[in-house]
């Protein structure tokens, strides 16, 4: 007489995958909270600085030149690499809403203009070469993004690669808040 085993239960493989998903989710947006722990909300942070094409940019008068309109302001650096990727989503995104790019420790605004020419970039963009506007708005990495909505405060923040369905959403979304 043999004695048979009880058969093990297992757990669905769906079941499995679904919990290494949420997981992964939770982790994602830990991670995503941590990185922005430290960058403002309320008024956007205003600041100065001069267009790597000659022409002086400040905050407080760009908003005013576009009322009633959120605006992008994109940090990245010559160096990242998932800036890179993130070249044609802001190029569209600059032919409909306005934004200006703040190339952080990239070096000077010849070096910085040097590259947006030879990358091909036609976005509004100020060297920060010591990243003291970057600081102002407390992220830890690029590219990192800021939504102003039309009432000078901060609507949105995101860090990393992101879509560009997703920033015309938030774009729009900023937009029609204020109305």
């Amino acid at each position: 007489m043999t004695e048979t085993t009880p058969a093990k239960k297992t757990t669905p493989r769906w079941r499995r995958w679904a919990l290494e998903a949420l997981i992964f989710v939770a982790l994602f947006a830990a991670f995503q909270a941590w990185q922005m722990r430290n960058t403002p909300h309320g008024p956007a942070p205003q600041f100065v600085g001069q267009q790597i094409d000659g022409q002086a940019f400040d905050l407080t008068i760009w908003r005013q030149q576009h009322p009633d309109q959120a605006l992008l302001i994109y940090f990245w650096a010559d160096w990242c690499g998932v800036c890179k990727a993130n070249a044609g989503t802001i190029s569209s995104i600059n032919a409909d809403w306005p934004l200006v790019t703040i190339a952080m420790q990239s070096g000077t605004a010849e070096k910085v203009a040097e590259t947006v020419r030879q990358r091909e970039y036609a976005w509004p963009t100020i060297a920060d070469p010591e990243s003291e506007i970057f600081r102002q708005y407390g992220f830890q990495g690029v590219p990192a993004f800021i939504i102003v909505g039309p009432d000078g405060n901060i609507s949105s923040t995101a860090i990393g690669y992101t879509s560009e369905i997703g920033l015309r959403l938030r774009l729009w979304w900023a937009s029609q808040s204020h109305t």
